[in-house]
């Protein structure tokens, strides 16, 4: 039975794991600096042959670079994560539990007569 040549580029983790380090423009050491690990460690991650980081690490390492998890783990997806939009604008929800209660009281009151409240609160705040 023939061996099936081992892939080059980043379908190894030690790959991506270097790759990403690099794009986030970071060392050995600043990467184990914030995993909490020492610089061996990363060397070891990097290694052709070299131990695999534990998945709280991976988190670390996709963290401290920008890339995705998913791709820095198995290599499928894109590299980068992009957040050109955000999921949710939270200045448009309740900031604090008195802004919940005038929402909800505000909800209650019929759509016709809305227009005024919200009149009345604005000249209320000058």
């Amino acid at each position: 039975m023939a061996k099936t040549p081992r892939r080059s580029g980043e379908n190894r983790l030690a790959d991506r794991i270097r790759r990403a380090r690099r794009l986030a423009q970071m060392t050995q050491a600043q990467l184990a600096t914030y995993c909490s690990v020492r610089p061996s460690a990363v060397a070891q991650w990097e290694a052709r042959d070299g131990t695999s980081p534990h998945v709280e690490n991976l988190v670390k390492i996709a963290l401290a670079t920008s890339v995705a998890f998913e791709w820095l783990a198995t290599g499928r997806g894109a590299a980068r994560v992009t957040l050109e939009t955000p999921a949710a604008d939270l200045q448009a929800f309740a900031q604090d539990l008195d802004e919940e209660r005038l929402l909800q009281v505000f909800r209650r009151v019929p759509y016709a007569r809305r227009s005024q409240l919200v009149q009345l609160i604005e000249a209320l705040l000058g």
